[in-house]
Order: C-alpha cells, then sequence, then structure tokens
C-alpha cells in the first residue's frame, strides 16, 4: 500500500467522494452514497449544485481561455476528476495551456496520477498541498507556471474549508497577490440564505457526519473575495446564473470571476 492509499479513510463520507457521487461518478463508497442521499433528502436540489458548480467551471476556463487569452491555470481544492476537468477546458481552447491542480485529499491524488494527463504541448501537474500552504503551493507551482506571467487561480468550493473569515480572505489575497496583473480569480462557495433554510439543515448534517466540515457565507460575505479586483459581469451570482448556455434555476452555490 502506497503512502496516499494508507491515508484514504473509508470509513466516513468524505466531500470529494460525495461530490463524485451526485455529478455521477463512480469514485466514492457505500458510506459517501448514504450520506449524499441523507443530505439529498433534507434538501432535494444538492445534486444539482453538484453539477452547476461543475458547469460553472467549464465556462470560466473556456471563457478565460477563449477571450482573456489566459493559459495558465492553478486550480486548487480540484475534487475527484470528472468530465470536462480544468485542463481538458483549456488544452481544447488552446493545446498548450498549462495546469496545476492541488489538493490534500488522497483518493483525489491517487486518480490524479492516472486521469489527470494533458497535451503534448501543454503541461498538466498536480500537487499534494492545503490551501493554507500557500508559500509551499506557490513555490510547487512555479515549477510548471511561470508566475510573472497571467493565470487563473481556481477555487471552487474550497475556501468554505477555512472557518476563520478573515483567514480565509486573507489566503486568497496572498495567493493574487503573488500572480502577474491580468490574473484571474474563479470562486464559488456555498451560501446561507433566507429563501434556502434546506440548505443550512444539509450544512448541519454533513459537519455533524462528514469530513471536512464545512462554513458557509452570506452572498455579500462571497463578494468580499473579489475586493480588489475588476469583477467581471454578471458579478457574484449563482453559479448557475453565471453566464449561462440556457436559463436555469438559481442554486446556493455562488461564483465570480475577477481580473487583477
Amino acid at each position: 500500500m502506497t503512502d496516499i492509499e494508507s491515508r484514504i479513510d473509508t470509513s466516513r463520507p468524505h466531500t470529494a467522494r460525495i461530490w463524485n457521487y451526485w455529478t455521477g461518478g463512480k469514485d466514492n463508497y457505500p458510506v459517501d452514497r448514504e450520506a449524499g442521499d441523507r443530505i439529498a433528502e433534507l434538501h432535494p436540489g444538492i445534486g444539482e449544485y453538484a453539477k452547476a458548480d461543475r458547469l460553472f467551471l467549464g465556462r470560466a476556463v473556456r471563457y478565460l481561455a477563449e477571450q482573456e487569452g489566459i493559459r495558465q491555470f492553478l486550480d486548487i481544492g480540484t475534487g475527484l476528476p470528472s468530465a470536462d476537468n480544468t485542463h481538458e477546458v483549456a488544452q481544447r481552447v488552446a493545446p498548450d495551456a498549462r495546469v496545476v491542480y492541488v489538493d490534500n485529499d488522497p483518493l483525489v491524488l491517487a486518480h490524479a496520477r492516472a486521469l489527470l494527463v494533458g497535451t503534448p504541448e501543454g503541461r498538466t501537474d498536480y500537487l499534494d498541498a492545503d490551501l493554507r500552504d500557500v508559500d509551499t503551493i506557490l513555490a510547487a507551482a512555479s515549477k510548471t507556471l511561470d508566475l510573472s506571467q497571467p493565470v487563473s487561480l481556481i477555487l471552487l468550493g474550497v475556501v468554505i474549508f477555512i472557518e476563520d473569515d478573515e483567514a480565509s480572505y486573507a489566503i486568497v489575497r496572498r495567493l493574487m497577490d503573488a500572480l502577474a496583473p491580468g490574473s484571474h480569480l474563479v470562486l464559488s462557495h456555498t451560501v446561507t440564505h433566507p429563501d434556502m433554510p434546506d440548505v443550512d439543515a444539509a450544512v448541519a448534517f454533513w459537519n455533524e457526519h462528514g469530513t471536512p466540515k464545512l462554513t458557509q457565507r452570506t452572498p455579500a460575505a462571497v463578494a468580499r473575495y473579489f475586493d480588489g479586483l475588476e469583477l467581471l459581469e454578471p458579478g457574484v451570482v449563482s453559479c448557475s446564473a453565471w453566464r449561462p448556455e440556457t436559463p436555469t434555476p438559481d442554486v446556493a452555490m455562488y461564483a465570480g470571476v475577477g481580473r487583477k
């Protein structure tokens, strides 16, 4: 058994594996499916949130590669590989695009070795690191990415695991401060909203039974991550409402894209 495999805990549900279950993946265990079904009972639309967040990723990466000319992507908290991963979308537009994935989930890392293979012209790499390890991430990512040139920083559903508000804002600022002008922040976050009380119940269930625990924030608090950046239209909105190809219902995952 490898060091990574020995770190995989199948006795407790894990967010990356539940997310994988909701989006139709097979990289999950009975404990994850049981928790996922229970959360779906509390909040029946949760599976659509996962799918909407994934579709937002594809639209944002495609826009940045096509319209902004971004050729470098730093995707932190990538989760389990699925359809249309960041490197697949980016390299479909620009085969020479470079992508670095960062995650500290051992199952994600085990699958990344086999599945995250990019084009011959580009480069795809992955790092075993926690979002809090900013210096480690930047130092390792700089071996693949040229940080003197624009980079798209992707933080989908990952700052929710930083409980302290100010610490979470500081981490995002430190990462963006290290990137060149013309870089972009792509971020999504579960929100608490008075119109969606069942979301709060689902989060409370998760925090009692699952790992790692997550923190909800209001839409206004999510918008603070983009302070100092030029927020692209339509701003911080439900991820399903960020430049959708067809109108879809709002979900309690808010997202935005900002330019440095």
